[in-house]
Parts: C-alpha cells; sequence; structure tokens
C-alpha cells in the first residue's frame, strides 16, 4: 500500500513539474495544441495551394446579460507567435498518425511570417467586430485557430465577468479567490490575470502573484480556528504572528460573538482599537454585516473593514448593497473564474481574404441565420460625443471613416512591432474604456444593446458577392 502511494504522489509531482515547464519554455511546445482537421488542411495545402490568406476572429453576439466585453489574452497569442514551431517528438508522432515526409519537414521549419492587427488588451469588444486579423500563408494563419480561439475566449470571458462584479460593487474593492474552483491549474492562473484586468484589486493565488506581479491576498481558513481549543486562542496566535494589519475570519462558531471575541483578544493584546478587518463567509449577510458594523463602532473599531465571501457573483453583490449591507471588500471565487451564469462566448475564427492571382481578395459564408461572414479585411471606427462612446461602424480596412480606428498593427512579417503593455496599464486602459461607456450598456441586467453599424461599402462588398457566387 506504501508503494502504490509513493507511486501516486510521484506521478502528481510529475505533472505538476511538466506544467511549470510548459510555462517555463515561453509556449515552445504547444504547436500540436490544434484541432486535427488544422493539420490535414495544412497537408493539403502544402500539396497544392498554400496562398496568402486573411482570418478574423470576432464574436457573434454577446452572451446574456452582457452589453460589451472587454478583450483581453492577446499578450499570450503574441508570445506563441513568437515561439511557434514543432518539436523533433510532435513531427514524430505526426508521422505515426500518416502525416507525409513532405509535410513533416515543412512543419519542421515554419516559423509565423505574418502580419497581426488587433484589439489591444483592455479595449471594449462588441457584437461581429474583430479582436484579431492575421493575415499570413494559409497553413500558418489557418493552425493558429485553436489556441488563438482559446486564449482569448477564456481571458475575455473572465475579465468581463470581472468588471460587472466590480461595477456592482459600487467603488468597493474586489479580490479573486477563484483559483481552487477554476477549471484546471492553467485556467486559475489566467483568471486571476484577466479578473484583474477586468478591476479586482488582487488574487489569493501566490503563483499569479508572481508572474503576473498581481497583489496577493488572503486570511485564514475555519480549519485554523477549529485546530484551537477556542476561537480566541486562534485569534490570539494569529495576532501575535502577523500583528493587527490583518483580516479574522468571525463566522466559525457564531459571527457576531467572533466579532466580539476579535475586539476583545486584539485589545487585549495591543490595548488598541486597531484592526483591518473582520471577515465573514456565511449566514445572513446582510444582517449579520450591519450588526457587526454596529459592534464594531460601539467598540471604537471604526477603521475596521468588513470582508465578505461565499457565493458571490455580481447579482447577489448588488441585492446585499441594495438592503443596506455593511460590506467594504468582497472575495469573489467560483462565479467568477468560470462566469458561470455566461460561460461561453460565440467566438468564431473565419477566412475574409484569400489570394488569387497576386492579391487577396475578400471571401464570405454565407449560410442560414446568424453564420453569414463579412467579407474583407476590417477595421473598426468607435466615435465619441462628450467623452462617451455612441456607436461603433464596421468597416474596410482601407476606409477612413469618422471615429477612432481601435485595431492596432501587432505583427509585421513575422516581426512583434507593438510595444505590449504592463498588465496595470492594461487594467488601466479597461477602467478608462469602461468609464466612457454609458450605463445603460453595463447593467448587469437586461443591458440596452450597444450600437455597432456596418458601413455602405462593407455592405455593397457585402451584396455583390452574395450575387457573384449565388
Amino acid at each position: 500500500m506504501l508503494q502504490v502511494l509513493t507511486k501516486q504522489i510521484s506521478n502528481q509531482e510529475l505533472n505538476l513539474l511538466a506544467y511549470f515547464k510548459l510555462q517555463a519554455m515561453s509556449m515552445e511546445n504547444l504547436a500540436l495544441f490544434t484541432d486535427l482537421y488544422e493539420l490535414t488542411m495544412g497537408q493539403s495545402y502544402f500539396e497544392s495551394w498554400n496562398a496568402k490568406a486573411t482570418f478574423e476572429l470576432f464574436v457573434r453576439k454577446l452572451p446574456p446579460n452582457r452589453g460589451y466585453l472587454i478583450a483581453a489574452g492577446l499578450e499570450d497569442v503574441c508570445n506563441y507567435l513568437l515561439n511557434f514551431r514543432f518539436k523533433e517528438e510532435d513531427l514524430e508522432f505526426l508521422r505515426k498518425k500518416g502525416f507525409k515526409e513532405e509535410f513533416l519537414e515543412f512543419l519542421r521549419g515554419i516559423r509565423f511570417t505574418g502580419d497581426v492587427w488587433a484589439l489591444p488588451e483592455g479595449e471594449l469588444v462588441f457584437q461581429n467586430e474583430p479582436i484579431i486579423r492575421i493575415t499570413a500563408p494559409i497553413i500558418e494563419a489557418q493552425i493558429f485557430e485553436t489556441f488563438i480561439i482559446n486564449t482569448v475566449n477564456f481571458q475575455t470571458l473572465i475579465a468581463t465577468k470581472a468588471s460587472r462584479v466590480v461595477n456592482s460593487a459600487r467603488g468597493r474593492p474586489v479580490i479573486d479567490f477563484g483559483s481552487r474552483r477554476a477549471h484546471g491549474i492553467d485556467a486559475g492562473i489566467k483568471a486571476a490575470r484577466a479578473s484583474y484586468i477586468g478591476g479586482c484589486i488582487g488574487t489569493s493565488n501566490v503563483l499569479a502573484g508572481k508572474l503576473y506581479g498581481i497583489p496577493i491576498f488572503g486570511t485564514m481558513a475555519h480549519s485554523y480556528i477549529e485546530a484551537f481549543p477556542s476561537e480566541k486562542e486562534a485569534f490570539r496566535a494569529w495576532i501575535k504572528s502577523w500583528g493587527v494589519d490583518t483580516v479574522l475570519l468571525v463566522d466559525t462558531y457564531d459571527t457576531l460573538r467572533g466579532v466580539r471575541n476579535a475586539i476583545e483578544v486584539v485589545e487585549g493584546l495591543t490595548g488598541r482599537k486597531e484592526l483591518k478587518g473582520v471577515r465573514m463567509d456565511s449566514g445572513d449577510m446582510v444582517k449579520l454585516s450591519k450588526e457587526a458594523r454596529r459592534i464594531l463602532n460601539e467598540a471604537g473599531f471604526v477603521s475596521t473593514k468588513i470582508f465578505v465571501s461565499g457565493g458571490l457573483d455580481e447579482y447577489v453583490i448588488d441585492d446585499y448593497l441594495n438592503k443596506g449591507a455593511e460590506m467594504d471588500v468582497f472575495g469573489v471565487g467560483s462565479s467568477l473564474v468560470t462566469s458561470d451564469d455566461a460561460p461561453k462566448i460565440d467566438i468564431v475564427y473565419k477566412l475574409v481574404e484569400s489570394e488569387e492571382r497576386g492579391r487577396l481578395v475578400p471571401r464570405m459564408k454565407i449560410a442560414e441565420n446568424e453564420k453569414i461572414t463579412l467579407p474583407g479585411a476590417k477595421q473598426v471606427f468607435r466615435i465619441e460625443e462628450n467623452g462617451k462612446y455612441v456607436k461603433d461602424i464596421i468597416g474596410l480596412s482601407t476606409e477612413h471613416l469618422k471615429g477612432e480606428k481601435k485595431l492596432v498593427r501587432i505583427f509585421e512579417n513575422g516581426e512583434l512591432v507593438y510595444r505590449l503593455p504592463s498588465l496595470d496599464e492594461i487594467r488601466e486602459k479597461a477602467q478608462t474604456e469602461l468609464s466612457k461607456l454609458p450605463e445603460e450598456y453595463k447593467k448587469i441586467r437586461n443591458p440596452a444593446t450597444y450600437p455597432v453599424e456596418i458601413s455602405e461599402e462593407l455592405i455593397k462588398l457585402t451584396e455583390k458577392i452574395k450575387r457573384s457566387i449565388v
């Protein structure tokens, strides 16, 4: 039994080591993180037609109760493109799956050589607007689809969810507590990054703090309190270790008694009426928060903050505050890192141009319902009046329309020409952009639909191509 247990632990350790090795390699061995049909199409293109093409990543429609999205994930896409290559073991795996030697030799030397235009991280995104546009030899442009959708989809989803939670908190700080409930290690770390972009002040995840420089926060678990003979003894031990610039968890046994015990212990050890905060995680949170605030104030602990966690999201926080809850800081976990009310985005990566006789020709998909695509390389023009955004226009990249052009050049001929901003700069940009969005589009329930128009030239091109195909 001991030998079996030892082997299980060893395998877990090997899995973790493999993961962190993967992170350290800066995406170098993620070439096989793609769907099989990208490679089967690639071999066929290689044998017949590896011309240039343009693909665009966009969202067909926003998720329920979403009036906007916040673009996130571009930095990871850039690192992926810079480091993209097939390792020998990748090629050997594909050889065993029946791919031809000539194509495998081509893959051995493949590097990204194309152009990229994109919305910078922190920008607002609306329906049908290109988030990323890639022009490259079609094998290169096609093979990246899986990674790009995966990366931008998840981080955009979580950055947007975080911004909604932060908005519902009405100026009160929000902390990401969700790593343990995220769908995997990578998701937990990326969710911490994305939630920081969306406005959270930090995360409980220590590795995310190390990797991204995000402020880290934490208090104690109920098990810590339970491990001591009494709640007071637990508080005394904690204050002796960490001082009064800390948060005591008060709801292990009886929340209001826990608040009184915290006051008694702090005063007994320090003779001061100072404690950073108390945290509650269960019970009638509105009633308990009001009573806790009264007890703290009467005891002279007027600066002590009330931290709240446990089952929170934007809807719960909004409800608490509407009922007059006395809450100062929110720790949000499961609902944030899974975006549980809207866990997916209708995000796609579609061909919009391909080479014909030495030039790029607009292409489009024509299908019933909402799956039609707009042809040609496009740009987003955002119009602002009196400090607020009023509408966007999707036009061809060659057009010169009213409004600010939102897509910027990221890569040129395979070279990164864009300065990747710091995470704090991205976070600040997101907050600036949100401040320009009228409140009706930021409502957490039934937001208005932000106006996104199609330029006349793009409409004409779309109709022309429809007629030529039909």
